[in-house]
């Protein structure tokens, strides 16, 4: 039952993330549910993407466009992910709702990367005040003193990546986001985690931006935004983080 409850209210997070993740990037306030072509307010029945297609109709009413994929996405998969959170937290309800609160974070901060090749200060930096805040209510390996740690220890090291790749390929190889995302994970995941959970996100990016090049779905010509690959990596280790890290070192 208690599956059935976070999925729902994975659902909502997901339709929150997709109003944050239309405004926040044209630095407007967040508005209610509208459409993101002509700015019409929703009806209440269409406050969520998944409502609006099974209710409300399958496109706008004013100017026709249809219900956007990346809105049916996103609910559907927060509400997949938060679904099978109790049964993977199981160390009590604080950590399990900390855990939801940063996976939302880190959708939201890979759905406006990937369409804007933008991450937001306004996200990253309350976060990670939040972060080192509610660390500890964290069980286990985190607590206020080693989320700053972490903190600090995950911005000087894509800090210096930054740079680098200035240096190297010239401006805009990393974004000062990317920086600023590892800064809000260290927080997150305490000084103990930060520098794995980069080196897993790098891994990861390495892999797919490899296999993307061998199929031709990419050139070496165009921008791969690289804070979705840091998101994820961070997702990986908010649920499975201690025992990746022990069989590591191990």
């Amino acid at each position: 039952m208690l599956n059935v409850l976070f999925a729902f209210i994975g659902w909502l997070v997901g339709g929150v993330i997709n109003v944050l993740g239309d405004d926040l990037p044209d630095r407007v306030r967040p508005q209610i549910p509208h459409c993101p072509r002509c700015g019409t307010p929703r009806s209440v029945g269409g406050w969520l993407a998944v409502g609006q297609w099974l209710w409300g109709g399958r496109a706008c009413a004013t100017c026709q466009l249809p219900i956007p994929r990346r809105h049916l996405a996103v609910e559907i998969g927060t509400a997949v992910l938060f679904a099978a959170l109790p049964s993977l937290i199981t160390s009590g309800w604080p950590q399990l709702l900390i855990t939801a609160f940063y996976l939302a974070v880190l959708i939201l901060i890979i759905v406006i990367d990937m369409e804007h090749k933008l991450i937001l200060h306004v996200v990253t930096f309350p976060t990670t005040l939040l972060a080192i805040g509610l660390s500890e209510w964290m069980v286990g390996q985190n607590n206020w003193k080693l989320a700053a740690v972490g903190a600090v220890t995950g911005f000087l090291i894509f800090y210096i990546f930054f740079w680098l790749g200035q240096f190297i390929f010239g401006p805009g190889a990393l974004g000062f986001g990317d920086v600023t995302l590892s800064m809000t994970m260290g927080a997150m995941l305490g000084f103990e985690l930060i520098p794995f959970t980069l080196m897993l996100g790098i891994l990861i990016g390495g892999v797919l931006t490899t296999l993307l090049l061998l199929t031709r779905r990419l050139n070496r010509s165009n921008y791969i935004p690289y804070g979705p690959f840091l998101a994820v990596a961070g997702m990986i280790m908010l649920l499975w983080g201690p025992q990746l890290y022990q069989w590591y070192v191990g």
